[in-house]
């Protein structure tokens, strides 16, 4: 488990995406700019075309910007070459997929242990590190198993296993519960907020759905590749423990 610093651990801003199409110029970002704190989850929330996809793929140095800072863990993302955005995205960030993206082959240890593999990682402290992250997210009856021998639940929680097997300060999540439906998603959700809380990691994720957006610390809600709402969640979520100790008590 990392030390607890505070702090933003990401920092954007006046962030600007022009594409050109044809004659005209699309704004898929206007202007952006916020921080995230170490050991937060955010969720970006906004419909189709919004531009909260390309604000993630901005932040994790996929895409470039028109114009603007990203900076995190104190570095401008924005300035690195593509082999230093590589080594960056190595050494810090993991990636949570809606479509899972498990290699069929391998089995939930073998798929975990993948992005060891790709930082050199002994094989035998590769296993160890991965069967710990496969019990952390409760499959413990399940490491054998291939994807197609899994739910999709049980799929996505390799996903989450896999992101933090290389214990990455930061970890984007897109839409991950997209294919799941609405009570599996809850179950991937609750592990998601219990991995940001004991592991203090950052957990940044993008969606449509605000229902899935309500289990974040906070919101940051983008229409027109401009943010026109933040809010603050971790009051709600006070209240919903207390509640909980109070019906227990």
């Amino acid at each position: 488990m990392g030390e607890k610093k505070s702090g933003p651990v990401i920092m954007v801003k006046d962030l600007y995406k022009v594409y050109r199409i044809g004659e005209n110029r699309v704004r898929a970002l206007n202007g952006v700019s916020f921080a995230i704190n170490r050991g937060e989850f955010c969720a970006i929330v906004g419909t189709s075309g919004s531009g909260k996809s390309t604000l993630l793929n901005m932040l994790a140095g996929l895409e470039k910007p028109t114009k603007g800072e990203i900076v995190i863990v104190g570095e401008h993302v924005e300035k690195k070459s593509e082999n230093q955005l590589v080594k960056f995205r190595r050494e810090h960030i993991g990636f949570i997929f809606q479509s899972f993206n498990l290699m069929g082959t391998m089995n939930a240890v073998e798929n975990v242990a993948l992005p060891l593999t790709f930082q050199g990682v002994p094989k035998r402290e590769r296993i160890k590190r991965a069967k710990r992250m496969v019990h952390l997210v409760g499959l413990d009856k399940y490491w054998r198993h291939k994807p197609n021998q899994m739910s999709g639940g049980q799929q996505q929680r390799v996903g989450v296993a896999r992101a933090l097997v290389v214990n990455p300060e930061i970890i984007f999540a897109d839409e991950p519960t997209g294919n799941l439906d609405s009570n599996t998603s809850r179950e991937i959700m609750n592990l998601m907020q219990d991995v940001v809380k004991k592991q203090n990691k950052t957990l940044v994720m993008v969606t449509h759905d605000n229902q899935l957006a309500s289990f974040a610390d906070r919101i940051i809600r983008i229409v027109d590749g401009k943010i026109v709402d933040m809010i603050d969640n971790t009051q709600k979520s006070g209240e919903k423990e207390e509640d909980k100790v109070n019906e227990k008590v």
